[in-house]
Parts: C-alpha cells; structure tokens; sequence
C-alpha cells in the first residue's frame, strides 16, 4: 500500500515506524528537513520537505497515485485542508486527518462536501476511552475490544493464589467448561532480560508474575481476570479515588468523562501553572478539586493523601515527570499508577517496574489507523506489546469456493503455527441492521467450522505474521 503521512512528530513517527515494518510505501512530508533526514537514516522510507497544504508538495509525494493520507501535523487546520486537497485534487480514496479540537467533530464538516475526511483520529480522545476501559476493569493492564464491544481481549498481572495461577492452560480450561474464555499469550519475567513470549498449549504452565492474554465475551471478563489475579474470598476493589497530575488536554478530558457520572469517582486534578488552573477550573464541575502543584512534591501528595487513592495517573507532556510522580506515587501508597510517556524508549524501561501501566499515546491510537491499512476485511486491529504483537479481527466472506477459510475446520487452515485464533462472534449482521438472535461468542476447536460472516480474533506475537492472515482471508473467484 502507498500512504503518505504529513507530520513527523511523536505521532507521525509512530504510524511511519509501524507501517514501514509491514513493507509498506511511505512518504513522510515535514517542514523540518532535519526530522525528516533522521526518519530516513532510520526507517526505510522517503521524506518530502514541504508544507502539505501546498498542492506542489503533495505531487512530489506522489499524491496521484497513493491509497492513503493520513494528516497528523500540529494544527488542525493543516491537516484537515491537506485532506480536501487529497480529495479535489488527487482523489486519495482513504483520507484520515488528526483533529484536537471538539468543534470540528461534525460530520457535516467532515463529509465529501465539506472537508473530504474518511476518517477523524483523536489522539487524546483515544486515550480517554482506553483509560476509561482500564478504570472499569481495574485488575487489567490493557482492554481491547472486538466485534462492537461483544468481545475482548484483556491482559493482567498472574497473582499467586488466584484460581487459575500455578495450573497448565489445559487444567483451566478443564475446571472452568462452562467459561467462554481462551488464553491467547503468556509473556514471562526473566533476570536481566526484557520479557519473553510463551506459546499457548494444553501444558503450559502459568505461573506467578506472568502477563496473560485472554479473549472472552465481554460479560465474562470479571470472572477472567478474577481467576488470573484475584485471591479467593477477596472482592474487586473499583476505582473511586482518582488523582490526575497534567491538566493538558489528555487530563481534562479524563476529568470531564470521570464527571459524567456525579458521585461515582472523587477527582482531584493537579497542575503547576497557575493560569491553566483557573481555567481548568472554570471548564470543569465543581466536584472535580483543581489544585495548583506538582505530581512530584512530595508534602503536596502526602497532604492529599496520595495512600488513599485507588488511581493515580500521571497525564502531563513531560515523559520524566511523569514517570518520577507516578514512581513517587507508588512508593508513597497509590494503589495503581498509570504513567503517559511518548519516548518509546521510555515505555520499554518502564515496563515491569513499579509502575502498573506505562501507556504510549501513539500505540493507544494506533489500532484506528491500522484498521484502514490492513487488505481484507479487516474490522479492528490494536497494537500490543509496545507494537510488537498485535490482535486482529477479520470477517470470513465469500463460500467454500471462493474462500480458503469458509465452510472449513479450524484444523484445516493453513495457519502460521504462533498464530492463535482466540475467538469466533457469529450472527453479528451489517449495516446496523439487528440480528434476530443475540450474536454468539465461540471459541473455537479443531473441529469448529468457519461460516460466512463469522467475526474471527487472532493474536499474532509477531507483526510480520499479519500478511499470511490477511491473505488466508482475502476472497478470490478462484484460488489453487
């Protein structure tokens, strides 16, 4: 696929890095040659020095003949008029811009006749909605659904003495016949070495301290994590204390979702400029407590009593501050701490340390981009594991002569042998249009055969693992 990306920022660089590892072309447009001259010298891509609102620029990046835009520079403005130029001059059929603001959300403003976006990415708003999801299941470190929400995929810490820690794979999933649920991924803990993934069988073993992956119906996920991290007789402890350090816009917004539901959480924000303080307090519900401070000021977390609060997230742009409060945090008695940092470098030192969650803005969003790169029919596609691994979900077309997958058992697909096929949601129905029956979470066995429309979830441990899926999937006139 050819795609163009205007921007070479933290987000920019992000989807350039994770689609030029799939052997895609990339162009990449920036005004700053220097950013551009290190993303060659890295990546296997072409840089264009320009503005990508100038008509000139984007024929030099080969505009004519791309399959996709997608316009993450630092103004919404930019990006949205490079999208109408792709649409009136060069007819690019996929044109997604990254837009901040609210006011442009409209999809009057956005259709062919105002702006010609296919497709609006927030990154900020991204991230609320993932938080949100992290916030609902407390006990989980990443939540990821499929198939509308019908499914997901969740991954937590195994606690020694929770139900299911200690025994194989094959004895769960013997103990627990009547739970809709598949254990996809175990990544393990090793001395002086970064994480390693382990395969999935009957006889695998997991043991305390490993992540876990599992796909299960979404009605099933407390009892999922219950088993991987919870010690019999005790209860979930819910979110309701929540301290945010950051009142950028990744922290209001977090704040503002939290007050959607009044008397649910007790909020306090943070933020060391006094000026953005008053402002966020004037944006924000009374309820929600703005105070003016550091999430590294040791007395200002002591006198808030940071050892109350079941969640403290550290929002700020500053990856180092962020990474010191939420340590800070943690040390002084928060019961979980979530760390924003964009350095990607950053995230991997972080990982397995005293902070619970080490979150990328870009891998956050990353999965709505990769949805519209992805051949087939692809319906959902999320980052894992830093970008390393990722989870797919695909939609079985066509008949058993025109598919390689349709009409036939699991047991005859031709598929790599660290891929997993987590799950099958059969009876979801298109166009919006209401099943007769509730659709149905399988999970599938050798013997299960693959129907048209089926919703079928893949984990892959490895990136380079998604071409020989979607061309399993890929619906032919014939194929030998």
């Amino acid at each position: 696929m050819k795609v163009i990306i205007l921007g070479a920022g933290r987000v920019g660089c992000s989807v350039a890095e994770s689609l030029v590892s799939e052997r895609n072309d990339i162009t990449v447009i920036d005004t700053d040659a220097g950013r551009l001259r290190e993303l060659e010298s890295r990546f296997d891509l072409r840089g264009v020095v320009g503005s990508g609102i100038e008509v000139g620029v984007l024929a030099e990046a080969g505009a004519q003949d791309t399959d996709l835009l997608i316009a993450c520079a630092a103004q919404d403005e930019t990006n949205l008029v490079c999208c109408k130029l792709g649409q009136l001059v060069f007819n690019i059929p996929t044109r997604i811009a990254r837009v901040r603001s609210q006011g442009f959300e409209s999809e009057a403003l956005m259709s062919n006749e105002g702006f010609g976006v296919s497709r609006i990415i927030c990154p900020e708003e991204s991230l609320t909605r993932y938080i949100g999801k992290l916030i609902e299941y407390p006990e989980a470190m990443q939540v990821r659904e499929f198939a509308g929400g019908r499914a997901c995929l969740v991954s937590t810490r195994a606690r020694a003495g929770a139900p299911m820690v200690g025994k194989t794979i094959g004895e769960t999933r013997a103990g627990t016949p009547d739970l809709a649920m598949r254990i996809v991924a175990l990544y393990r803990r090793f001395p002086d070495e970064p994480d390693r993934f382990v395969a999935c069988g009957g006889l695998t073993r997991i043991e305390p301290g490993d992540e876990v992956f599992a796909l299960s119906a979404r009605e099933n996920i407390p009892v999922v994590l219950g088993g991987l991290h919870r010690r019999p007789g005790h209860e979930t402890r819910q979110v309701r204390r929540v301290m945010i350090a950051g009142g950028e816009a990744v922290g209001l917004r977090l704040a503002q979702q939290l007050a959607r539901e009044p008397g649910r959480f007790h909020v306090k924000l943070f933020e060391p400029d006094g000026e953005r303080c008053v402002e966020l307090a004037s944006l924000l519900p009374s309820e929600v407590l703005v105070l003016q401070g550091s999430a590294t000021d040791e007395d200002l977390l002591a006198a808030e009593t940071i050892e109350d609060v079941d969640l403290f997230l550290a929002l700020s742009e500053d990856d180092e501050n962020n990474i010191m409060g939420a340590l800070l945090a943690k040390r002084m008695g928060a019961r979980r701490v979530l760390a924003l940092i964009n350095r990607r470098s950053y995230a991997d030192l972080m990982h397995g340390t005293q902070i619970d969650i080490a979150l990328s803005p870009a891998q956050a969003m990353l999965g709505e981009l990769l949805a519209h790169v992805r051949r087939g029919d692809v319906q959902a596609v999320h980052s894992l594991r830093r970008g390393v691994a990722e989870a797919l979900e695909v939609v079985a077309r066509g008949d058993r002569k025109s598919s390689r997958v349709v009409g036939r058992r699991v047991n005859e697909l031709r598929l790599p042998g660290d891929v997993h096929m987590g799950l099958i949601v059969r009876g979801l129905v298109d166009a919006g249009v209401a099943p007769e029956q509730p659709p149905e979470v399988i999970i599938p066995r050798s013997d299960t055969v693959i129907e048209q429309g089926d919703h079928v979830v893949f984990f892959l441990p490895h990136k380079r693992l998604v071409g020989d899926v979607e061309k399993l999937f890929r619906v032919s006139a014939t194929f030998f």
